[in-house]
């Protein structure tokens, strides 16, 4: 398997790991990267999400955590602003920390 498969792969077990399609219907998220680090970024509606957190990316660490980053990301300036960022999140914390950083409910 070279490094793109692999990279894309991560990126759909960490989105399995928010829960999917039912985390894709409840945030609105959109535009999913697969990152090379290996990892997911992906956009969230503007205004929707607390501190007007519109971006977030999701890194594999070596040690089998997550370490997740929150942007504001300015379309009109292409500014981007780090908001909030934690390490060392396993991956049954995962949709736990996104609603307590972005205010979003993941689930019903």
């Amino acid at each position: 398997m070279n490094k793109q498969d692999y990279a894309k792969q991560i990126a759909r077990v960490i989105m399995g790991q928010f829960g999917g399609q039912r985390f894709i219907a409840m945030t609105g998220a959109r535009q999913f990267v697969s990152l090379p680090a290996p990892g997911v970024q992906f956009d969230l509606p503007a205004r929707f999400a607390r501190d007007g957190i519109n971006r977030v990316q999701v890194v594999l660490d070596p040690c089998d955590t997550y370490t997740l980053t929150y942007m504001r990301v300015n379309r009109r300036t292409f500014a981007i602003e780090t908001v909030h960022q934690e390490s060392g999140i396993y991956c049954d914390m995962l949709e736990e920390r996104f609603e307590a950083v972005t205010g979003l409910v993941t689930q019903l």
